[in-house]
Formats: structure tokens, sequence, C-alpha cells
């Protein structure tokens, strides 16, 4: 413990999912962190539990003067910001191309993407002057191969993606590390809210997405917030200094391809039909 020890981050979507094991884990490592959410009880509670490390500041991520309050706040506060995690995300409008509403789109992209051009553009005006900081955004597996989301998500976490290369390009001439986190199956109400359960039925849901998600990817459990939340902490510490421009897939493996097991499994019957003796699979024990 201790790798962000004196660090002032600013997390947004910071109340739940992904968000909130960041801060959990920041605020273990020894940070400083401003939540940047709507969800005022989520926050609130998590601001009561965890302490004076924590600050909550309401932040639509959509909404310019939002975005640059929380870091303001981070700055007045702790006079300096070393770290900001543009995660807050949804997984929006869904649906054949022909039926994606125009609203539906500019909504998704406006979350996914304005929101974090917001925060890299606020956090570089602060960082510029320090000549340090990390900048970390949230991808997803989605914008590196189709077929895991919605068109106008995978659009965006595409763009995210790139936006974060092309961001530190500027920003590392002045000492600023900007990359990506692209999660794989994370287990998080954002998933079942994304099937249209409420929050309490997307929570209920949590064991039975996680059996779901476990048999998917290589390694044979779903991911957990905890996961993106050690990815954080390494991209947020000084263990990355020469870290930059990186897309870091945390995902178990599933970006990868088809399992070693379902392709030999696959091979087989392709080798039954020509009549060819199957070849025998190993099998971890």
């Amino acid at each position: 413990m201790g790798r962000l020890k004196g660090k002032v981050a600013v997390i947004t979507g910071g109340a739940s999912g992904m968000g909130e094991g960041t801060v959990r884990r920041f605020v273990a490592e020894g940070a400083r962190v401003i939540i940047a959410d709507i969800l005022d009880a989520k926050a609130g509670a998590l601001v009561d539990e965890l302490g004076d490390a924590v600050l909550y500041a309401r932040t639509d991520v959509t909404v310019e003067e939002d975005v640059k309050s929380a870091i303001g706040l981070a700055v007045e506060r702790w006079e300096s910001l070393d770290c900001i995690f543009n995660n807050a995300g949804i997984v929006g409008v869904d649906g054949l191309l022909e039926e994606i509403p125009i609203e539906g789109y500019e909504q998704t992209m406006d979350v996914l993407v304005k929101g974090v051009l917001l925060g890299i553009k606020h956090a570089a005006a602060v960082m510029k002057a320090q000549r340090s900081g990390s900048i970390i955004n949230t991808g997803s597996i989605s914008g590196l191969r189709v077929g895991f989301g919605p068109h106008v998500y995978t659009a965006a976490k595409a763009a995210v993606i790139h936006l974060s290369r092309s961001a530190a390009m500027e920003l590392g001439e002045w000492g600023v590390r900007v990359n990506a986190i692209c999660p794989g199956g994370i287990v998080t109400p954002l998933f079942g809210k994304a099937f249209g359960l409420s929050v309490d039925e997307a929570d209920a849901a949590t064991e039975a997405i996680s059996q779901t998600f476990a048999q998917i990817q290589p390694i044979k459990r779903a991911g957990r917030p905890e996961d993106v939340a050690a990815a954080a902490v390494y991209l947020a510490s000084e263990e990355s200094s020469f870290v930059n421009g990186h897309a870091l897939v945390v995902d178990g493996g599933l970006v990868g391809g088809q399992g070693f097991t379902e392709e030999a499994e696959g091979w087989n019957s392709f080798r039954e039909v020509l009549g060819v003796p199957p070849r025998e699979i190993p099998r971890p024990q």
C-alpha cells in the first residue's frame, strides 16, 4: 500500500461500479479523491465511510462547468491534481441502425466522448502548469473489436481510445501522460441496466452475470471492479512514468479471440467430417 501516497485524484462516475472500486483502492493507496458523480446517496455513503480522504462534487460530465468545478475543488482543497480518471459512462442507445434515435445517439456520445474530452481539457490546464500528471480514460474492448456492444457505444469507445492516443502526443511534451483502460466483462450494475433492469434488479442479477462472464474468456472468472482499479493505480502511479498513449486491456483474454479449447473442439469437428482421428485436447486439472 502507499503507491499513491500524497497524490490527488478526480474520479468521474466514482460512486458505483468500477469508479467506486477505484476510489476505494486509491484511498487505500494513500490518495485523496474527489468523487465526481450524480448519484448523491451512493456518493454520500462513500464519503461517510472513507472520511477526510474523499470529497463529493456533484458532476454531470456532459456539463462543462460541472467538470471544471470538480477539478477546481481538488486544486482548491489539496493544491494539486495528479490524476483524473474519466470513467463515468452509460451503455446508451441500442438497436438496429435504422432504429437509432438521434437524441439517443447524442446523449450516448455526450456522456462517453464529450465527458472524457471535458475531463482532459480541464485537467490539462492544471497539469501542464505542474508539468506532471496522469490522465486515465475508460475505453472498452468494444472500442478495439466489434461485437461486444451496441453500435454507438462501440464507436464512442473507439473514439475514447484514439482521443487518448492523440492527447498523449500533445500532453506528453509537458510531462503529462494520457492512457486508456479497456475493460472486458466486468460485473457492475451498469451491465444489468443495459438490459433494462432497475438498479435493484441489476444488483440481484450480479451472480448470474458473473457465472456467464466466467465462461467466455481464458481466465475463467468474471472481471471485478477491483481489476480495473488495480490497472488505474498502476497508470496513476510513478511505476508507469514511461507509459503514454497506451490502451491497457483488462479482460481476462476475451478480446484475444476464440478460446483455445473451443477452437480445438471446432477443429476436431472438422477432422470428424474429414474422417481424420481427433486430436486430444489437454485440459487444466
